[in-house]
């Protein structure tokens, strides 16, 4: 009966006991049928021959600096679809909420929600029976003040580790950009965004510099992140170039980048390293057109441009006379192009292999929208977590060594021919992969700078 339920506004505090979180804002919405509570580091493991699952949370919004180490028993895992339209596997936990003077067990889905407003979500299934929402309302159970979370978690934050670490990128907006920025304040480092197009060089033999706006000199950094756009690749690569003069560690190399960023010097490099790739033909005269086209198996193929990022270049000549079209058009505008065999049987997939400092530390499988060919989330594509082989692991890591990258998106399609390498970006996106995994990746580019500036 109504009089028995409890009343709740669309935003309310709760507590996990079993989880040793003490207070979390969550969104109350009825609209959601599963509740979720954010997490990263989420690792499945054996207790007693039950399959239990651990992760980290921050259960304070906008706090990456307090950190709750939970444990859960695992009851299930589950495809989700997350809001912002990717295809994830999350776990599944059940615990004791508890709000206000009630408490019960509910189920929870572990899921990354840095991106969204709120640490917890509060969907009807964990409702039904018990509780009336009043959705103009808020905190109808009362408010935590920020003095109570303080004393709730004073035994909740890290010890500062203190490296000062920039990260050289455009737009501090950037869902990649910000996650790298809370990683790094999260592990205790200060953490200082750089604007690519507000620093300038000083070229001196003795005393190098770079300067930011109003004239501040960019010194004492330990680590510098470079995260830069293809548009800036010139102008980015030798601010690295200077940070690297300067005797700062820079997560990739101002050559790895620019190296990365040549797709047929990269390709050329890959294949003299053993990495196998799609048959691809380049060239620079229209007169030679049939013949790159023969070169690659005939139509349909794939003709890219090689200064396209993100999917866009890329275009699927289904036809020979199609083929010739796009080749000698894009040739009329003096662009450079590839012209590369189409891999049918992958299906629109490919795989996307994360890796840093030598280590496959994500995968995930990408596919193109309907009618698409194209499966980069850019584009459209949706991702989805995948096991990659052991002959995938050692394409991607062999691919970001031969590039000398520390940090790689290594994408492989699946042929007939078996694993085959199609690009390495040294500047990979971090939100459709930390969406499907829920892994900290963000992390992981943190501590590989911890472990190589403590080797040195």
């Amino acid at each position: 009966m109504q009089q028995n339920k409890i009343i709740l506004g669309s935003e309310e505090w709760c507590s996990f006991p079993e989880l040793g979180i003490p207070a979390i804002k969550a969104r109350v919405d009825s609209g959601a049928k599963t509740s979720a509570l954010h997490a990263i580091n989420i690792a499945p493991f054996v207790k007693e021959g039950i399959n239990w699952v651990k992760f980290d949370i921050n259960p304070i919004q906008n706090n990456l600096k307090t950190v709750i180490h939970c444990e859960a028993l695992l009851i299930d895992k589950r495809i989700v679809k997350s809001s912002s339209g990717f295809r994830e596997q999350r776990y599944v936990i059940q615990t004791e909420i508890k709000l206000g003077n009630d408490s019960w067990k509910i189920e929870m889905t572990l899921t990354n929600r840095d991106s969204m407003g709120f640490r917890m979500l509060l969907g009807r299934e964990a409702m039904s029976g018990r509780i009336l929402v009043d959705p103009e309302q808020k905190y109808l159970l009362g408010q935590t003040t920020i003095e109570n979370l303080k004393d709730l978690y004073v035994n909740a934050i890290p010890n500062k580790t203190g490296l000062r670490i920039g990260l050289l990128a455009s737009n501090p907006e950037l869902y990649s950009n910000r996650r790298i920025m809370e990683a790094g304040e999260m592990r205790g480092h200060e953490m200082h965004f750089l604007n690519i197009k507000e620093c300038y060089m000083k070229l001196d033999a003795d005393t190098p510099e770079i300067h930011y706006r109003g004239g501040k000199v960019l010194d004492n950094f330990d680590a510098v992140i470079p995260r830069i756009r293809p548009s800036i690749t010139f102008y980015g690569c030798a601010l690295t170039r200077q940070f690297e003069a300067m005797k700062v560690y820079c997560l990739n190399s101002a050559a790895a980048i620019t190296q990365s960023r040549d797709k047929l010097f990269s390709l050329q490099l890959l294949l003299r390293n053993g990495v196998d790739i799609p048959t691809t033909g380049f060239a620079n005269s229209p007169l030679d057109t049939d013949d790159l086209i023969k070169m690659v198996g005939g139509s349909p193929l794939i003709v890219k441009l090689l200064e396209g990022t993100q999917g866009k270049g890329v275009v699927l000549a289904e036809t020979k006379k199609a083929a010739e079209s796009v080749i000698n058009a894009f040739k009329s505008l003096n662009a450079n192009i590839l012209v590369q065999e189409f891999i049918k049987e992958a299906n629109g997939k490919d795989l996307r292999l994360f890796v840093v400092d030598g280590k496959v530390v994500a995968s995930i499988q990408r596919e193109a929208a309907p009618g698409e060919f194209r499966a980069n989330i850019h584009m459209g594509g949706t991702a989805s977590i995948v096991k990659p082989t052991a002959d995938e692991k050692r394409i991607a890591i062999k691919a970001a060594k031969a590039m000398d990258l520390r940090v790689a998106g290594v994408d492989i399609i699946r042929s007939s021919k078996g694993p085959l390498l199609l690009e390495v970006n040294s500047s990979p996106g971090l939100e459709g992969i930390e969406g499907a995994t829920n892994k900290d990746i963000a992390g992981e580019m943190i501590k590989a700078i911890e472990s190589n500036i403590k080797k040195k």
